[in-house]
């Protein structure tokens, strides 16, 4: 959201952003207000709000103000005799001379990227992709002119903007600055990804994702343990292993499923229509994906929801955003499986190893 400042320093700042952003101090730049799609059973992310894409000219006048904090805490710094060099007494002065800043839900963020050196961005809000390409390549081109730090510009992507763009598009696109995407695949079963709502075939997504590879996008992926419940959860692993294979992407990303209260899902969950995995469960189910997965990539659980632990009560996992590489490092993965299984839990049915 935007507030009511000086207007050289009012900006947009959406809410969501993927753990890996967040841990890089990513620079928040909404292109798009939140989702296009906004069908997916499991998720509340956007439910009440409209999607919509935003003005070049928006946008721009987003990272102008961004570029005017920039320049005034770097002069500030330079009057005190810091050498414009920006830290906590700019701002304070900054802040100082317009105490709305400290109301302003961007200002905290684009200040701590700044001091971590301004390398990483992050294009809010679901679906960057969407918007025409040569509208976003003119925003890329803007935006790393405007702050030439910038080593890395990330955005969410959806499988099926990724088919509908040509792959000369593409490529535009990724020369014009952006580096990286995200992309949910969260299943590679089509029953679940029907029922669920997906708006994407188990066939779309591995298109997507070799046209994303093969435009040189750096490429994530993510899936969902848990989301075929206790009815489909071994198609569910089988074939998320199978999609992934095919589209051997640089990081695969672990989101295990969790009911999203006021969701069409967790609302099935009330009705006891689907049946929620226990964590032992969900790592059976781990155990089978990872068995199953023949890739390149690395094998990630940069998330809250990976919450297994072993028999120290520590995580199973590290939570850290590169994560196990495959193969080297799929048995090791598969090991800590069999650790974590061995803990168990008692609500869950006996687990036959």
């Amino acid at each position: 959201m935007a507030i009511s400042t000086d207007e050289k320093y009012d900006f947009e700042t959406g809410v969501y952003r993927p753990p890996s952003e967040g841990g890089s101090d990513s620079l928040l730049v909404r292109l798009t207000r939140n989702c296009p799609w906004n069908h997916c059973t499991f998720c509340g992310m956007y439910k009440t709000e409209t999607f919509q894409v935003r003005s070049v000219a928006e946008i721009k006048q987003d990272i102008n103000a961004m570029a005017a904090v920039r320049d005034d805490l770097a002069a500030l710094s330079r009057r005190s005799g810091q050498g414009g060099e920006i830290g906590h007494h700019a701002a304070v002065a900054l802040i100082g001379k317009n105490p709305e800043l400290n109301h302003h839900p961007g200002f905290s963020m684009l200040y701590h990227w700044l001091l971590s050196g301004g390398k990483t961005v992050f294009l809010q809000d679901a679906n960057s992709l969407i918007m025409k390409t040569d509208q976003l390549v003119e925003v890329l081109g803007y935006l790393r002119r405007s702050f030439p730090s910038i080593v890395r510009v990330t955005s969410y992507a959806r499988s099926k903007t990724l088919v509908q763009k040509s792959l000369d598009d593409l490529k535009a696109i990724r020369r014009a600055g952006l580096n990286r995407l995200h992309v949910g695949l969260e299943s590679g079963d089509d029953t679940i990804l029907k029922k669920v709502r997906k708006g994407a075939t188990a066939e779309i997504h591995i298109k997507g994702g070799k046209k994303a590879m093969a435009a040189g996008f750096q490429l994530s992926e993510y899936w969902m343990p848990g989301l075929g419940g206790k009815t489909h959860w071994q198609d569910h692993a089988r074939n998320t292993a199978r999609v992934l294979g095919e589209i051997d992407p640089h990081y695969i990303r672990s989101r295990p499923f969790r009911s999203w209260p006021g969701t069409p899902l967790a609302r099935e969950m009330a009705e006891q229509t689907f049946e929620m995995l226990t964590p032992a469960e969900q790592l059976r189910e781990l155990r089978l994906t990872m068995q199953e997965l023949s890739v390149t990539s690395r094998v990630c659980f940069d998330h809250v929801g990976n919450h297994w632990k072993n028999r120290q009560g520590q995580l199973l996992f590290t939570h850290g955003y590169e994560g196990y590489k495959f193969p080297e490092e799929k048995q090791t993965v598969l090991d800590l499986i069999y650790d974590g299984l061995k803990v168990g839990n008692r609500k869950a049915p006996p687990v036959h190893l």
